[in-house]
């Protein structure tokens, strides 16, 4: 073998070896990617849940207070 063959026969390799470490490592940050996603995800859900259980209980808070004043406007009129 010549060693213009030899050299075109490694330079091949090496692209090759190279491709292939490349879609690998991506493969790897596009799944990390995503699975941060869906975690980010469950924290938004988790922390919407929380706001509309303080909103609700602010809600009903307001709905006894009003109750309260018009049980004393009731009363005083």
């Amino acid at each position: 073998m010549s060693f213009a063959s030899k050299a075109t026969f490694v330079l091949c390799c090496a692209v090759s070896v190279g491709i292939i470490s490349h879609v690998h490592y991506r493969q790897a940050y596009d799944r990390e990617q995503l699975h941060l996603g869906v975690i980010r995800d469950v924290e938004r859900r988790q922390r919407r849940k929380s706001e509309n259980i303080y909103i609700l209980q602010q809600q009903a808070e307001l709905a006894k207070e009003l109750r309260r004043e018009e049980a004393l406007q009731e009363n005083v009129t």
